[in-house]
């Protein structure tokens, strides 16, 4: 008689109707990254968002925190199956960062300090779903979890959230970032389990 170590049947999903399929509850934080963590100095900090004509719109560390913060606390899911429920942010709207910036194109590609990019259509990024967060659970957002700033997407795999986040460039059509390319699926919803192409 074969004996199967509980290991190889994963985590059991629970009831709790803010799970998404496939998904297991934490109450940890795991630390996933695409390379090393970056250590970014306040001081050399700097956002921008670069439209179809080149215009460049920039907040460095002193003027990111002086636009108006919200306070934000939602669920996250990875695509690894974790989820945490719950979770409380302070940050800057992407909505308001958008307010003053002109583009007609409908996909933007993040960028992160390191070298990481994740692609996002622009829909999702504004109309209160997603921000720039610089602090978790009242503190200043550590740099294994992204800090000193993140994109915080929560309506999608946490992916998409990137982490060390510098800036926003507009496309005009939808391009794949560094885990598209190697086989994530292009949009990541965690209802839909768009985990892979």
């Amino acid at each position: 008689m074969g004996i199967i170590s509980s290991g190889f049947l994963g985590r059991r999903r629970t009831d709790d109707p803010r799970l998404p399929p496939g998904q297991y509850l934490t109450e940890g934080f795991p630390v996933l990254s695409a390379g090393p963590t970056p250590r970014i100095a306040k001081d050399d900090w700097a956002f921008t968002i670069t439209t179809e004509k080149g215009d460049v719109h920039r907040w460095s560390w002193d003027e990111f925190l002086a636009l108006p913060q919200e306070d934000v606390s939602t669920d996250i899911h990875c695509v690894t199956s974790w989820s945490k429920l719950g979770t409380s942010w302070r940050g800057v709207a992407l909505d308001t960062l958008f307010k003053d910036v002109d583009t007609s194109f409908e996909y933007t590609m993040a960028h992160s300090y390191g070298g990481y990019t994740t692609n996002v259509p622009l829909a999702d990024l504004l109309d209160g779903k997603a921000w720039v967060a610089h602090s978790f659970d009242g503190k200043d957002l550590e740099p294994e979890h992204g800090g000193p700033a993140r994109l915080l997407v929560p309506h999608l795999y946490f992916w998409k959230s990137a982490k060390w986040v510098s800036g926003l460039q507009m496309l005009p059509q939808d391009q794949p970032g560094f885990w598209e390319q190697n086989g994530y699926n292009m949009y990541g919803d965690p209802w839909k389990e768009q985990r892979y192409w």
